[in-house]
Parts: C-alpha cells; structure tokens; sequence
C-alpha cells in the first residue's frame, strides 16, 4: 500500500493556518502532497483529506453503517446541541433525516417561492438610489426573514423580533474569529462574566432557547392543522413507531434550520452578486435571459432558467459556502485509491479541492458559468451540499432561494460595484464568505 503524503509543518501551526486561511492551506497541501493526504493539527484527530473523484466516490457509494460522522462534528454541539441531524449517527439520524425532509421539497417548495420574493421586494424597497450598501447584511436580512417565517411563520411580534435580534448575535459571535477559534480553545468558552467571550455566548444561547421552547410549547397547546410552516408540520410529523419528536429534538433541529439555513444561503447570494457585477458578461447574459420573463415572474419558472442555475452553480463551485463535507469516520478497514485506512481514520471529502481540479474544470480560478451549459458533472466531481446520506437536507430550498432574490434583485435594480478590486475569501466560523462587498442600486 503506498504511504500517505503529509505536509512538513508543525501541527499546531497547521491549526493556526486552518483558522484563519484555511483555503490556501489547502491549496498549498493539495500542490506538495497531491489528491490525498494527512494533516495533523494540536491534538486534534489527523484528519485525511481527499479531492479525486473516485475518492469520493468510493466515500459516498460505500454503505453508511461504515461511517460515523456526527461525532466528527463535535465543533457544533455547544450551538446546535446533541439532538441536532448534524450531531447523530446511525438509525438515529436516519429518524430525524426522515422527519425532517418532507417540508424541503415538493409541493411546499412552491409554497415558499411568493414568500421568498415577498420578504426579498421588502427589503430591498428600503435601498436609496445612488446610496452604497453592504451586500452582506442586506442578504442576512432577506435569509434570516425567509428562514424565520417558512420555520415558524411568524411575521411580526414581540417574540419575532426577540428571536431575529438575538439569533443575529449569535451568528455575528460564531461566525467570528474568536467564535471559531473559541471551538479549539476551551479556556475561550468559560464563562468569566457577560462581557467575556463565553460568558457572552451562554446568555446568548440561554435567550434564545427560551424563545424557542415557549414557542415550542405554545404551539404545542394550540396545534393548527392548517398552518404550512416548518414547524407545524415538523410537530405533527411521527416516526416509523408512530413517535413524535420531543421538545430537546424539535429545539435542536430548530436551532440547526436557523442557523445553517440563514447563513450559508446569504453568503451564496452575496457570492453571485459578486460575480454577476464583477464580470459585465455575465451580467449582460444573465439580465437577458431575465427580460424573457413574463411579468411577474412564476417561481418554477424562474428556477428551470439555463444561465440563471449556471451561475448559481458555478458561484457554489469556486467558492463552496462549506468547503469540506461533513467528516467520515471509518468504524471497519476501507481501500481507497491504493490506500489502506483503518478504524476510526477522519475521511474529509474536501468540495474546494475538488472543485478546482484542473482536468475537471479548466481554469478553476476563473468563474465560467458557461462550464455548467457544456456539461453536466458527477455528483462526485461537484458536491456543493455534501453527498450521500450526509447531502444537506435544505438544498433544493436553498438554491431555489438563491434563484428567487437575485432574480428579484436584478428586475427591480440596476447595481454597480463601489470598488472593483478582486474580493477575497475569508473565514466564517465553519463556512467561506467574500469580504465586504458594496453596490450602489438605481431603479430600472
């Protein structure tokens, strides 16, 4: 069996550098070790990351009772707790996989679209002519509101605008820096007092699960058969016994729609904003092909739209929101590409790598919508959302999201780039996003 390739540095310098520029880490890994290779960092597990395709394949084909994977995702459990899908294993995952499908696709896609482009006309009617805004938080808002309202279905109240408020902070504090490296560090996670990092966190998470609890039990008290929101229907839904899921479960899987859902979906949109203003052609494509929308638009249509999925595509390939998969931990002996791994080997399927292979997308570093009208590439080749029984279960929600506002978007503004400098990726707590990106808006 052939030894498997590491890099030279120090472990924990490895760690500093996956903290703070994870990608050309990666990238300089990728060029001294190739497809396949080991990296240690402190003492953490090794962890062996892999971009071939028939890597990943192996990975994604291979039954899942040879992997865990939710205790590889420990980093998560302080924020989402231990009943959240990311979190668990086995037939247990599968349960909650089960439950919690249903709402994400079919009919209820539809359903969502009007509301989507409703909050996304919302708030973008508040933008001022020639006034410069940060993309960013513009898209948070957009995300935060959908994701609230299609979970919940609450549009307007005290408790609304507690849980908007609060879930705020607790994405600004876990996608920070000091959040992410706090995961590392547990002397950063102690509570020494509300102005501490932990200490700030803990009251954070306490407000927030009050909020959900009492909203929890209040539905609880006054099931509605008639409501469509996620909630609701997640309340009603029972398992293969006929079981419901308890208040830790609904919580848990709750605090993960909200905070998974919010954050990667606007990091994308702000991503292919980016893009779309960046390179004229592509803006000039993409608008044309928008001018061929009867007025107003139909949500289905405007998600079978050629150029429109290309660019969402290749916005998700250059620069994947998660640029791992989650981590699969072997529980017996596996053979991948000429190497032996044995029990408990950490498996990362790595999106980034794998998305900028040379021989599978010619200049990678370049962003090609057209690649994704030439060809249409292997669940193996592109993963944006993971794969197998791990793949995201808010995909198709998601990226019909993505579609929605920036078709929204692009109908009601002309937008221009206050800075045409190239915008780099930056560390997000787990994901990648763009540094600050501003556009100045004019009516059409």
């Amino acid at each position: 069996m052939k030894a498997l390739p590491s890099p030279k540095t120090a472990s924990f310098w490895n760690l500093i550098q996956w903290i703070l520029r994870p990608l050309p880490f990666l990238d300089a890994c990728a060029e001294r070790c190739g497809d396949c290779f080991a990296v240690s960092f402190g003492n953490l597990p090794k962890l062996i990351f892999l971009s071939d395709p028939q890597a990943i394949e192996t990975i994604f084909t291979t039954h899942p009772s040879q992997f865990d994977s939710g205790r590889a995702n420990w980093i998560l459990r302080s924020t989402l707790g231990d009943s959240s899908i990311l979190l668990l294993d086995g037939e247990r995952h599968q349960r909650q996989r089960q439950l919690l499908l249903p709402p994400f696709h079919g009919e209820r896609m539809k359903a969502y679209g009007q509301l989507i482009c409703q909050i996304t006309e919302e708030v973008i009617s508040q933008w001022q002519e020639g006034q410069p805004f940060s993309v960013r938080p513009e898209m948070q808002e957009i995300s935060l509101q959908t994701i609230l309202q299609a979970v919940f279905g609450l549009r307007e109240g005290d408790r609304f605008e507690q849980m908007k408020r609060h879930l705020g902070s607790l994405l600004d504090y876990t996608t920070s820096r000091i959040g992410f490296a706090a995961a590392f560090f547990p002397m950063l996670q102690r509570d020494f007092g509300a102005w501490s990092p932990g200490g700030q966190f803990i009251r954070l998470k306490e407000k927030i699960d009050h909020l959900l609890y009492a909203e929890i039990r209040d539905r609880r008290e006054h099931l509605d058969p008639s409501r469509t929101d996620i909630l609701s229907m997640l309340l009603a839904a029972r398992d293969a016994d006929g079981q419901p899921m308890t208040d830790q479960e609904l919580r848990d899987e709750l605090i993960t729609l909200l905070t998974a859902g919010h954050e990667t979906t606007a990091t994308a949109i702000t991503w292919a904003l980016y893009w779309i203003h960046h390179l004229p052609e592509v803006r000039n494509k993409l608008l044309a092909e928008l001018e061929s929308l009867e007025m107003p638009p139909d949500p289905m249509t405007i998600a079978r739209l050629p150029y429109l999925n290309a660019v969402c595509s290749e916005t998700l390939r250059i620069y994947p929101v998660a640029f791992i998969t989650e981590i699969r931990i072997t529980k017996a002996p596996i053979q991948i590409n000429g190497y032996e791994f044995g029990t408990e080997a950490y498996l990362v399927p790595c999106i980034y790598l794998a998305h900028h292979r040379e021989e599978v997308y010619p200049e990678p570093k370049q962003f090609k919508p057209e690649r994704f009208l030439e060809r249409q590439f292997s669940p193996f080749e592109y993963f944006p959302f993971g794969g197998s029984h791990r793949r995201c279960i808010g995909a198709a929600f998601a990226l019909f999201e993505m579609k929605l506002v920036l078709t929204t978007i692009l109908s009601r503004y002309k937008l221009a780039l206050v800075d045409h400098r190239p915008i780099l990726p930056i560390r997000r707590g787990v994901t990648i996003a763009p540094q600050e990106i501003k556009l100045v808006p004019t009516l059409r």
